[in-house]
């Protein structure tokens, strides 16, 4: 992905779900109208990617329909597009994925690792699109019931490398991937901190990895604290992700992680400012 390449810091993705039923702001900004100014409120306090998702992927949700989908993406795409920063669209279905790289979506972010039928096929014509393969154990529907692994990171890592050898065999380029470890996909709390831990692993897989903590229930199980109430836990959980070499940080709350961002970067420059 030339955008990552050419940027020498992490990069902030900032969430708009126009969604009843996200985790965390499911209905909040459910209107085209709303996610719109969301996303420009998401730009002004310095996310470099925004993520536009139509279909809750919270343990236990339902599958939506593809006409549901795009009624709920294609309106906020269109007006988003055209901003100053790349548009990513969170998508497992084929066509979905289709419509968005017609409209000018820069990235698809598959939690489902482009392993629906036609996926692959429908990103690898797109040679300037990017697509994030994520790794989940189960369907959204079943995933937190009872996920068991022998070895968390090595089986993650395994399925990340078949996905990337995979998205190659079908024609698109190393260049083009990033991978997601799946944070809260078919994963119990020890799980989750455990590949957090082991975070630095995945980049010998040689794409950036994107990881995405921000709000769920991992946090809020060792502070306490309810959905709402997670900012710190969040900021906390993308620094240390970027520590361990994430490159992209996927986040509700953009500004607050830009800043603590800032404070890390600037100890690793020795004080000297990042690059706008």
């Amino acid at each position: 992905m030339v955008f990552i390449d050419v940027v020498d810091r992490p990069l902030i993705m900032g969430v708009i779900n126009v969604t009843p039923d996200s985790f965390s702001d499911g209905g909040v900004y459910r209107s085209a109208q709303q996610a719109i100014i969301h996303g420009k409120k998401l730009i002004d306090e310095g996310a470099d990617i925004l993520d536009i998702g139509g279909e809750s992927t919270r343990p236990g949700s339902e599958p939506v329909s593809i006409e549901e989908e795009l009624k709920r993406v294609m309106p906020v795409l269109e007006a988003l597009v055209g901003c100053d920063v790349p548009i990513s669209v969170d998508t497992s279905k084929p066509e979905v994925m289709r419509r968005a790289i017609e409209t000018g979506a820069f990235i698809i972010n598959d939690v489902n690792a482009l392993r629906s039928p036609g996926a692959l096929e429908a990103v690898a014509p797109a040679e300037d699109v990017s697509v994030c393969l994520m790794h989940m154990q189960g369907t959204p529907q079943n995933m937190q019931t009872g996920p068991k692994y022998q070895d968390i990171v090595s089986e993650v890592k395994l399925f990340l490398m078949q996905r990337i050898e995979a998205a190659k065999a079908a024609g698109i380029s190393q260049q083009r991937l990033i991978i997601d470890p799946g944070f809260g996909f078919g994963k119990t709390l020890q799980h989750n901190y455990t590949l957090l831990n082991h975070l630095q692993e995945f980049t010998a897989l040689g794409v950036p990895v994107l990881a995405g903590m921000s709000r769920k229930s991992m946090l809020g199980a060792i502070t306490g604290n309810p959905i709402d109430q997670r900012l710190h836990e969040s900021v906390a959980a993308a620094l240390l992700a970027v520590i361990k070499g994430a490159r992209i940080v996927r986040v509700h709350d953009v500004k607050a992680t830009r800043a603590a961002l800032a404070i890390y970067r600037a100890s690793v420059n020795c004080g000297m400012a990042d690059p706008a």
